[in-house]
């Protein structure tokens, strides 16, 4: 049916001559040709054929052989946009499989956040000072490992030397709980893990041409601009095949200051309405041409294509009397349906804000036998637009003088049948949350969406509890990362009902979001709205995520005070502070805060493994595997709690239960790359050095960009001897984390058994710049001085290492032992 539809659709497609010849003879100019353009922005007014010129280029486009994809506002941030490229590549049979594996984990890992600062490195005693790498992150107010940004004034809560400290400890902590670099990236900044990978695999295509079209980009342009044009205009995520083809649609010209400069790659495409020309065109092609009945559609249309072609297609033959002067247009337009029943299930559509079947029978209320050629009707009509999901929305232009209309008609009907819809996605709520907890609710997406039209459709009835319990799930949604899709409900529902309270509450939210984030948006509701205790509760817990993740630990560690203060009972904000307790390394604090979660919910196998995790950070392994083996009984599943119960045997230095429990977390997850690099170390410790190198392998091919397993992996090719391996492992790790001390020591050692002595002295002087109290770092670089006749300086790295551990001394080789002997004996 929806291939039908779309044929008969095209087939009267009318206009747009020149526009459609641009698009069409691209494809016959080579890329390398200087006449090809890479990306083509058609814009203009609402109405003026935006979405119907992108549905015709993507025909042209296939038309050519091309692989596409349509996106639109359904999808809202660069990941969802990936997704349904996916999907829609999978359709025509191109399956994008490792960028769909990597997007399944983004969902994952994006609930998991808070588990990124809750491990620190147990082999490397706690540094004195800041590293430099730290006090550099300091004064580019960056912190989390470099990746997220300290907001405005919050970066004053902190001077310069307790910030670097702070950047230290987050860095520390959030590489040792991600081993895999990767799941890191997934949580802070995913479009740097998935979009390399979405170019590998277009690349693999063997279609002649790609072409993405981007609609309703006045909406989907702040966060896909950024990203399209440094795909597109840089080599950072790697190449972009020359055969794609970008098409974009929004109510606004190109940023200049972003696109200016690219003008020869560039077709902009400004739609102005149809001319009377092409508008009678149009008519003419739907057997409109009585000269009185045309004379008052290009009056009342002013020439905006799906206002003409609406008109065309009830085919009028007479233009009667024209009405009252203060009907609105539509309500002209629908005098011309003869169909009662037409006309009515037309503007009782109206009032959803998207259709499938379940709505349109709900929303219609029309006879069993009429309904599917109602549907059918309708989803034919120049303004519905089938979007993501197979869903229908009516164009902007006719849906909101239709909703006027009826308000003014009717205003209690209206408020009437507004609350019959909210109450059935109310029902549809209850159905599909029937059996589970609020948490898992809020994050399944389509149980989001049916909550998200029973908000909206609440607001628009007036019911005096619906902008209160709205401005609740604001708080919900910003946790779930939906909160733009809240506060546009809010604004939706502020216009399309003339409620002035929920549409300032939209606009203002929707500015705080979009200029400072979350944390800002939650400082509004918290000062403004009436919440209850749970609810102001929950907004402290979210604000204070927002703030940890700055790096702003002293403001977060408040929020959440004050969070578990207004709610005793909130679980899941004793976990999140002890999180921050983790990073700032109070694990006692931490470990006391779990405690009181596990009471709250003793069967959460999460809560109780975090608890072990902190016991092992903390050293107290009889604890850790405690609690690790009750998390496994509860949920034997919980991949993160055998990893980490491995990693606390192989400390422990019972290596075959290290084993066991590691190799049952990579059963559950083949992928798990921290499961893989704590096994290296077992493997490691038992002399295994072939099969610790196979796991880091693996880890690697997972996540390349990893910088602990790209020295790890150094570290086992050097003690194997391979030392021109080692190094160049080790020169990525260092160009991926520039602050990574171990890594200089260990590339010293290995380009000093190379010969390269003024280099290796050059790292190891690196490495104990930024750990003086580093012994290993120490003891290789005496060894350097020692052979390069440096006496004195070979003298004074020997005394340093004694004083701050002697028997460093005693475990040196025996070769080096003879090259010291003399300052040791001393």
């Amino acid at each position: 049916m929806q291939d039908l539809i779309r044929q008969r659709t095209r087939a009267g497609f009318v206009g747009r001559g020149a526009e459609r010849a641009l698009f069409r003879v691209n494809f016959d100019t080579a890329p390398h040709d200087e006449r090809h353009r890479f990306r083509f922005h058609a814009h203009g007014n609402a109405g003026v054929g935006k979405t119907f010129l992108l549905r015709e280029f993507e025909q042209v486009a296939r038309e050519q052989g091309a692989l596409t994809a349509y996106i639109d506002d359904s999808a809202g941030s660069v990941p969802e946009m990936m997704a349904e490229i996916s999907r829609q590549f999978a359709a025509q049979g191109r399956r994008l499989k490792e960028l769909d594996r990597l997007l399944a984990a983004h969902r994952e890992r994006r609930h998991e956040a808070e588990l990124a600062a809750l491990a620190v490195l147990d082999t490397q005693p706690e540094e004195p000072g800041p590293s430099a790498g730290g006090r550099i992150v300091a004064r580019a107010g960056v912190v989390a490992a470099g990746m997220v940004p300290v907001v405005g004034p919050l970066a004053g809560m902190l001077d310069a030397e307790q910030l670097a400290h702070v950047a230290d400890r987050l860095r520390a902590s959030l590489i040792d709980r991600f081993r895999n670099h990767e799941d890191l990236q997934l949580v802070l900044a995913p479009e740097q893990v998935l979009t390399p990978v979405l170019l590998r695999e277009l690349a693999d295509t063997s279609a002649p041409w790609i072409t993405l079209f981007l609609d309703t980009y006045e909406r989907t342009g702040p966060y896909l601009d950024p990203w399209l044009h440094e795909t597109m205009t840089t080599d950072r995520h790697g190449p972009l095949p020359a055969t794609t083809v970008v098409v974009t649609a929004g109510r606004a010209p190109l940023d200049p200051a972003r696109w200016g400069g690219l003008a020869d790659f560039v077709t902009d495409l400004p739609l102005a309405p149809f001319t009377e020309t092409e508008a009678r065109g149009l008519l003419a092609a739907r057997g409109v041409t009585a000269e009185p009945v045309v004379a008052e559609v290009l009056r009342l249309t002013g020439g905006l294509p799906v206002l003409v072609s609406t008109l065309a297609e009830s085919r009028p033959t007479d233009p009667d009397d024209v009405g009252d002067p203060s009907a609105t247009a539509v309500d002209r337009f629908l005098k011309w349906e003869e169909n009662p029943a037409r006309r009515a299930a037309a503007l009782a559509c109206a009032l959803p804000r998207w259709l499938d079947g379940d709505v349109f029978r709900a929303a219609a209320d029309c006879p069993p036998e009429e309904r599917e050629p109602l549907y059918a009707w309708l989803r034919g009509m120049p303004f519905v637009h089938e979007r993501g999901g197979g869903r229908l929305r009516y164009h902007d232009v006719v849906r909101a003088p239709m909703l006027r209309a009826e308000r003014r008609r009717s205003p209690r009907e209206w408020a009437q049948r507004q609350r019959h819809l909210a109450g059935l996605f109310g029902a549809w709520c209850e159905e599909a949350g029937a059996g589970r907890g609020t948490g898992e609710l809020w994050a399944d997406e389509a149980w989001r969406e049916l909550r998200l039209e029973e908000t909206y459709h609440s607001l628009c009835a007036g019911d005096r509890n619906a902008l209160p319990q709205a401005l609740g799930d604001f708080v919900r949604a910003c946790e779930a990362g939906v909160a733009g899709r809240w506060a546009r409900a809010l604004v939706d529902a502020g216009a399309d009902a003339d409620a002035e309270p929920a549409s300032r509450w939209g606009t203002e939210l929707t500015a705080a979001l979009d200029t400072e984030g979350v944390g800002a948006a939650l400082g509004l509701l918290l000062r403004r709205a009436v919440l209850d205790a749970p609810a102001q509760a929950r907004a402290r817990l979210v604000r204070g995520d927002e703030l940890r993740g700055e790096g702003v630990y002293a403001q977060a560690l408040t929020e959440y005070d004050r969070a578990v203060a207004l709610d005793p009972e909130l679980a899941v904000a004793y976990r999140h502070r002890s999180g921050i307790r983790g990073d700032l390394g109070d694990h006692d604090g931490a470990i006391a805060d779990l405690d009181r979660a596990v009471a709250l919910e003793p069967d959460n196998a999460w809560y109780v493994a975090l608890r072990g995790e902190h016991q092992r950070i903390a050293g107290r392994d009889t604890e850790a595997i405690r609690d690790l083996t009750e998390a496994i009984r509860l949920d034997p599943a919980l991949g993160f709690a055998w990893a980490s119960r491995g990693a606390t045997h192989e400390r422990a230095g019972d290596l075959d239960a290290a084993l066991a429990d590691l190799g049952r977390a990579l059963d559950l997850d083949p992928d798990y790359a921290w499961a893989l690099a704590r096994r290296a170390r077992v493997w490691r410790a038992r002399g295994e050095s072939h099969r610790q190198l196979a796991d880091l392998d693996r880890a690697l091919a997972l996540n390349p960009d990893w910088p602990w397993a790209r020295c790890e992996r150094g570290d086992a090719l050097r003690v194997t001897g391979h030392d021109e391996e080692a190094v160049a492992d080790l020169d990525v790790a260092l160009a991926l984390d520039p602050a990574y001390t171990s890594a200089y020591a260990s590339r010293g050692e290995s380009l000093a058994r190379l010969g390269r002595h003024a280099e290796a002295l050059a790292d190891l002087n690196r490495a104990v710049d930024m750990r003086p109290g580093y012994v290993w770092a120490l003891s290789r670089r005496a060894v350097l001085h020692a052979v390069s006749g440096r006496r004195e300086e070979a003298r004074a790295d020997v005394e340093r290492v004694r004083e701050l551990n002697s028997a460093a001394l005693e475990r040196l080789s025996e070769t080096d032992r003879a090259v010291l002997g003399p300052f040791i004996g001393r």
